[in-house]
């Protein structure tokens, strides 16, 4: 995902006051951790989430509070024609772990 140069205080500012029915509706999807990075010089956003259930983590994008975030943060990203982050995949090369 990618912030406009000129928004990364509002975005954060945003974040900081995620609305309490976005957090409960995270929660009631499964999400038990959700972290968001910001690259100041290039303005690209990297966003790590844990959820329990993947099928039921899909169902975020139907929710009304989803697309109303969504149109909410339509103004300081780019986005793409549904107001969804554009965002791109990545594919996991390296984990260290127990």
């Amino acid at each position: 995902m990618r912030v406009f140069p000129d928004k990364h205080e509002e975005y954060k500012k945003r974040h900081d006051q995620l609305w309490p029915e976005m957090r409960e509706m995270l929660k009631s999807h499964g999400c038990t951790k959700y972290s968001i990075w910001l690259d100041k010089e290039t303005h690209y956003l990297f966003g790590y989430l844990e959820f329990d259930d993947e099928e039921l983590f899909s169902k975020i994008t139907d929710t009304v509070t989803n697309r109303k975030w969504w149109d909410y943060m339509e103004d300081v990203m780019d986005t793409n024609y549904d107001n969804s982050p554009i965002s791109i995949a990545l594919t996991q090369v390296f984990e260290l772990s127990d």
